[in-house]
């Protein structure tokens, strides 16, 4: 944890020129791939040795060589979130609702039966992978630490004893504080300041509250073909284009718990504006192979997502201290200080790399294709966390010295996750009952969260038309720190989130 604290104490030198941190990283590296077809959302999400499913284009696309006919598929979804929160002890609850688009798209298939090169297919398709649509409350009485102590810290490590100066010289952070009488310096007795006091004192109590409502989500372009060599092994690659838009706006409340009507502090908001675009590239390669009929063994790697995103970011606080500095409420924006101009950070991150491997027993059809037939299908996943980081755009040396930052930060918050799938499917002549389940492993090295997702769906496929029906129930455990200092013991809140997707793919071969 120590090594954690002074890396924070590093990224709050450079505050107040960017704004990004390793929750960025994470929120664009775990992603729990819910843009695929109603079919495979309904078996887990598993399938990177299955073939012949439209979603092979996102997790291994060798599995397009299956395709001997072309396909079309498109997929609405409707999510809906339920999240509760537990803050220093205290829950509580928000939702969100919201449409969504899953996997669309057509695959072509040239078969060739009479060589080697049995048959060949390409696919294009797009997707929404992340769905950023949120919004998360949580609520506690905190008498230990106060969100504005880290305005302190970054006045006292910036070594800043002109407050004429300080007003300015953090125009998102501590200057706002200043400038609204909720940070005051303290003076020695030759009038030198010997350091800053904030109005809100946790000895009091503070009634801490926290509303984030985030927007947006990731977008891809997939383009990928396959080659079936002999009915045995299968090989393919996709190149995708992922676009981003991700909002989010947070305001954190903080109120004095004692009811003292003198002690210089009633409330103080500060609020938060994150707005992140750009696109990205990353490229999936798989093989499959069948070292007998009913069996069939996968394998795929996906490179780290590179990324050049744009950030435009901005502050405000208002405060209400009991007359203190001036009657009513004293409100400042970061925007007043800048001339009406956002922070604006150009930069690039990486995401971490991605293993998969995958088995599927397949249950061949008899003769009468009136019986059953079925598949089992199970994916293991195994991503490394740690190796999402940051850069700085070219000749940037001081963005340099802050993401080599933020990139220790990320090294000691994330550790390597395992993944799992599991899910199968269930043939009634043209009618098919599929079951699945996933577990998304805990990213974090000192606190636990996991998504854990169970599904199950419906399936109708005749001349040429098919129809799937699909529900996902999802439980997704995770925290949430509002604000970290070093030199108090950081309460995070914990985040539970569940809720369903509802999917449907409609499709034709042609």
């Amino acid at each position: 944890m120590k090594t954690i604290f002074i890396s924070l104490i590093s990224i709050l030198l450079s505050i107040a020129s960017f704004a990004q941190e390793p929750a960025d990283a994470l929120r664009l590296s775990r992603l729990s791939e819910e843009g695929g077809t109603a079919r495979n959302q309904a078996i887990g999400g598993a399938g990177a040795s299955l073939g012949g499913e439209f979603t092979s284009l996102y997790i291994n696309p060798a599995g397009l060589g299956f395709y001997n006919t072309g396909d079309f598929v498109f997929t609405p979804s409707y999510s809906l979130k339920n999240n509760s929160s537990t803050y220093l002890g205290k829950t509580a609850s928000a939702t969100k609702n919201n449409f969504n688009l899953g996997a669309t798209g057509f695959v072509f298939a040239m078969p060739t039966p009479n060589s080697k090169l049995r048959s060949s297919a390409i696919a294009i398709g797009f997707r929404k992978v992340a769905d950023f649509n949120n919004y998360v409350y949580y609520k506690g009485t905190n008498n230990k630490s106060s969100y504005s102590e880290k305005y302190l810290e970054e006045l006292i490590s910036n070594n800043a004893t002109d407050p004429n100066k300080a007003q300015s010289d953090f125009p998102y952070t501590s200057s706002l504080a200043i400038r609204t009488y909720l940070v005051d310096p303290t003076y020695n007795p030759d009038s030198t300041v010997s350091g800053y006091v904030s109005q809100a004192n946790p000895a009091y109590g503070l009634i801490q509250e926290n509303n984030i409502v985030t927007k947006g989500g990731i977008n891809e372009l997939s383009l990928g073909g396959a080659a079936n060599i002999q009915d045995k092994f299968y090989f393919g690659a996709t190149i995708t284009v992922p676009f981003i838009k991700y909002d989010r706006q947070s305001t954190f409340t903080e109120t004095d718990a004692s009811g003292n009507l003198n002690n210089h502090f009633n409330y103080f908001k500060a609020g938060e504006s994150l707005n992140t675009t750009g696109i990205g590239v990353n490229l999936k390669l798989g093989m499959i192979y069948k070292p007998v009929e009913y069996v069939r063994l996968g394998l795929a790697i996906h490179t780290p997502t590179y990324y050049e995103l744009t950030d435009s970011y901005s502050t405000s606080l208002v405060t209400d201290l009991e007359g203190y500095g001036g009657a009513g409420l004293k409100q400042i924006s970061s925007l007043d200080l800048t001339g009406g101009d956002p922070l604006i950070s150009k930069y690039s991150i990486t995401t971490p790399w991605k293993f998969i491997g995958s088995a599927s027993y397949v249950f061949r059809e008899t003769e009468d294709v009136r019986r059953q037939k079925a598949f089992i299908t199970a994916d293991i996943e195994y991503l490394n966390y740690k190796g999402a980081a940051f850069h700085a755009t070219s000749g940037d040396a001081e963005g340099s010295s802050y993401y080599n930052s933020v990139n220790k930060n990320i090294d000691n918050l994330y550790k390597n996750a395992i993944n799992l799938k599991l899910g199968g499917e269930i043939k009634l002549n043209t009618f098919m009952l599929r079951l699945g389940g996933a577990y998304y492993g805990n990213p974090y090295q000192n606190e636990s969260a996991a998504i854990t997702k169970v599904s199950g769906g419906l399936g109708y496929r005749d001349k040429g038309i098919f129809l799937d029906l699909t529900y996902v129930y999802s439980l997704n455990k995770d925290i949430n720190y509002p604000y970290q200092l070093h030199d108090v013991a950081n309460s995070p809140a914990s985040l539970r989130n569940t809720g369903g997707n509802i999917l449907a793919t409609v499709g034709f071969k042609f």
